[in-house]
């Protein structure tokens, strides 16, 4: 028999939320404000600049820039192409995706009483999508020594066997949906194991908690095929207000709403010929629902040294999220028995609802320089520092998390950016170029790795409407770890991001 109820409900609020990882903290704490063209052209070096709506977003003192009220909405074609690597197998895949990243307005109000040293001050909306969840890709490969069933064997060593199995008048369904409220997301996944044959108890008794696997996992030659696909967005819109002291210094705020919308499905395939295994083939599918809202806040300025010379000063507040998630899972096996080749097919048709959690991401701080050279052209630099081992899961009291957010500080770390843009004027048409270089967010920046780009732009100023164009690319590798327990390998993704943006913006 499964035990009390009390301390089943005693245990649950920390064991069934082990769906959250570092990966969580670090996509939503990232961001790559995609902009408008002439920002995105540029490499989004805007933060002493102003006078672009995206540039809001990095530095709200700059929308006083703008001399009149402006308003201007961009489109993308956004591509994404991996190179995988897994084991003695090599895949690409190409994403693409066409959609609206950018809107904004900004109404800027002049002071008519001369002797008030603040001249005017503007008032703006802003959305910007921070980061594009959309991907798909395969990695296939022959692992020499490595199976999805310790994935099973390490999640149900140690367990009551009572506490992964079903009673005997319980479905599936009921036994799966008990077990998660009970015990929790471990206990969920030796449940599948065992249903599926992958593990048996070393004695088939209620308090039994050693396990052993039918998969042979001292073979060799595992074949194996992962399959991601993800869609989503991390969306922004800010709340501005802005002032300009004597038209030399700027001041600004933002009052941010955040949006989370991530779906994830992965696929693992998985055969084996070894002798010793009874378990053939394991198809394991696990499907992923993560909604959230959140706030933050923006403090910004810019300081007009001389008429060519300006610096900029941001701060970005942590971005408090509530999230919630769900997921689904689904596994079907085969295996030898009686020399009959058996499939087993363990599909619950359950939806884990988890409880809802916090996640407080990093602050970031940005310095920027600006040099203007009158109406010809510009250079822009941005400096960026963000401690993403502050990232912290919420409540802290709980067991998880606080063991979550310990791991978290072990192997994030400060990750340093750097933007560099450039403009140059010929009549109506401006010429523009960018680079940015963005340091890991984690210590291991092997697993990680660092992100370099570079854009191009042209814009054409038809007076009150001006049209902008920009290409940007930029490259970063990532090893991606299958699983957390047991089938740890990872594949090697080489990430190539080609954007291409066109802009539209209007004086009011």
């Amino acid at each position: 028999m499964k035990k009390t109820l009390m301390l089943c409900i005693g245990i649950a609020s920390s064991c069934s939320i082990l769906a959250q990882d570092i990966t969580d903290a670090v996509r939503y704490s990232m961001d790559d404000i995609q902009g408008t063209a002439r920002f995105r052209a540029m490499g989004g070096a805007f933060g002493a600049l102003g006078g672009d709506m995206s540039a809001v977003n990095i530095n709200p003192a700059g929308s006083v820039i703008f001399n009149n009220s402006h308003a201007s909405a961009s489109i993308g074609v956004f591509n994404k192409k991996d190179d995988i690597s897994y084991f003695d197998g090599l895949t690409t895949s190409s994403n693409s995706n066409f959609d609206i990243n950018q809107l904004g307005v900004s109404f800027v109000f002049v002071n008519r009483d001369e002797s008030s040293p603040w001249k005017k001050f503007a008032l703006s909306a802003a959305y910007d999508r921070l980061a594009d969840f959309d991907d798909d890709w395969v990695a296939r490969g022959v692992n020499p020594n490595n199976s999805i069933g310790s994935y099973f064997l390490l999640n149900a060593q140690g367990k009551r066997l009572d506490e992964i199995s079903a009673f005997p008048d319980e479905t599936i369904s009921q036994a799966y949906s008990e077990i998660g409220s009970f015990y929790g997301f471990e206990n969920q996944q030796a449940f599948l194991g065992y249903e599926g044959f992958i593990i048996d108890p070393v004695d088939n008794v209620d308090n039994n908690t050693a396990y052993v696997s039918n998969i042979d996992l001292n073979g060799t030659d595992f074949s194996q095929q992962f399959l991601y696909a993800s869609r989503g967005y991390n969306g922004k819109v800010a709340f501005n207000f802005a002032t300009s002291y004597n038209d030399k210094i700027f001041l600004g705020i933002n009052l941010n709403a955040h949006f989370i919308d991530y779906e994830r499905t992965t696929v693992l395939n998985e055969s084996n010929s070894n002798a010793n295994s009874t378990i053939t083939r394991v198809d394991f599918e696990n499907n992923l629902l993560t909604t959230g809202s959140g706030f933050s806040f923006q403090l910004g300025g810019i300081a007009k040294l001389t008429e060519e010379f300006r610096v900029g000063l941001s701060y970005n507040s942590p971005t408090w999220f509530r999230i919630s998630e769900e997921t689904t899972q689904y596994l079907a096996t085969s295996r030898i028995e009686n020399d009959m080749n058996v499939n087993q097919i363990i599909n619950p048709n359950v939806i884990n609802i988890f409880p809802e959690y916090r996640l407080q991401t990093p602050s970031k701080l940005t310095g920027s320089v600006a040099y203007i050279f009158g109406k010809t052209g510009l250079l822009s630099f941005d400096y960026s520092i963000k401690d993403y081992s502050n990232t912290k899961f919420r409540p802290t009291s709980d067991i998880f998390f606080s063991a979550l957010n310990s791991n978290i500080n072990n192997a994030l770390d400060t990750s340093n950016s750097y933007r560099l843009g450039g403009e140059y004027r010929f009549k109506q048409f401006s010429f523009r170029g960018g680079y940015r270089f963005e340091e890991s967010p984690y210590k291991d920046d092997n697993f990680y790795g660092d992100l370099t780009g570079y854009s191009l732009g042209v814009g054409y100023n038809f007076g009150n409407l001006n049209l902008d164009f920009a290409f940007s690319q930029a490259e970063r590798d990532i090893n991606y770890q299958l699983y957390n327990v047991g089938l740890t390998d990872s594949a090697l993704i080489q990430s190539k991001f080609t954007d291409f943006i066109l802009t539209l913006g209007f004086r009011i």
